[in-house]
């Protein structure tokens, strides 16, 4: 029988019934919290897997909640639950540790899906803990044999591992610029860059004018 605990953080109440009826057919063991104090609390009795975090919440917010979890609890993965026009938020979150971000509103098998990513990567990283450099070089492939959502989840696991380095949020902008999202690439080149400014290949994917349209041979992978 499938153990894992998720925790859900959020004010709206409809937000967590909604959650928690969705989790139902994954047989996890689902808690939920209303604000950020009390979600706090109660991972300091218990460690939980997966906490589903709000991002605006009144009092302490997402990522207020989001540092403290990390000091209480490393090695917890946190999806950010975002509204529209909050997802310029997601990268800041990401290297505070947060593992993936989901977009309010949500359908119910987005959750389901996103949840059951979020295990198995935890579930491939146990089984090279503390690898970074092998998820990125792995992603690293996969980009260059374009298989860009293979290479998606390489680089969150490579984030949960170590959020304060920057090669993988620069190959997190090469995916994003070969989908042709322009904006999200360039949003992940500079948070590379913000991480290490001496981190040659996010600078050059900045400066590049040709962004999105020179395709795989343009894009500094590192």
């Amino acid at each position: 029988m499938n153990t894992s605990s998720v925790l859900i953080v959020d004010d709206e109440k409809n937000i967590r019934l909604t959650l928690r009826e969705t989790l139902k057919s994954l047989d996890l063991n689902v808690d939920a919290a209303v604000n950020g104090e009390e979600a706090l609390d109660m991972a300091a009795q218990q460690s939980y897997d997966l906490v589903l975090l709000d991002l605006k919440m009144p009092g302490m917010d997402g990522i207020d909640v989001l540092r403290r979890l990390r000091e209480l609890s490393p090695k917890t993965a946190v999806v950010l639950l975002t509204a529209h026009g909050n997802v310029e938020c997601a990268v800041e979150a990401m290297k505070l540790g947060a593992v993936d971000f989901l977009q309010k509103p949500f359908a119910p098998q987005e959750i389901r899906d996103l949840v059951t990513q979020v295990f198995a990567r935890q579930k491939k990283r146990s089984e090279r803990p503390e690898d970074y450099d092998f998820f990125v070089d792995s992603a690293r492939d996969h980009i260059r044999n374009l298989l860009l959502d293979v290479a998606l989840e390489d680089l969150k696991t490579a984030i949960a591992i170590e959020p304060g380095k920057p090669q993988a949020f620069n190959l997190m902008g090469a995916v994003y610029e070969l989908r042709g999202d322009v904006t999200e690439a360039r949003r992940y080149y500079r948070a590379a860059y913000w991480l290490d400014q001496t981190y040659t290949p996010s600078r050059l994917n900045i400066e590049r004018d040709d962004i999105c349209r020179a395709g795989l041979p343009g894009i500094q992978l590192g």
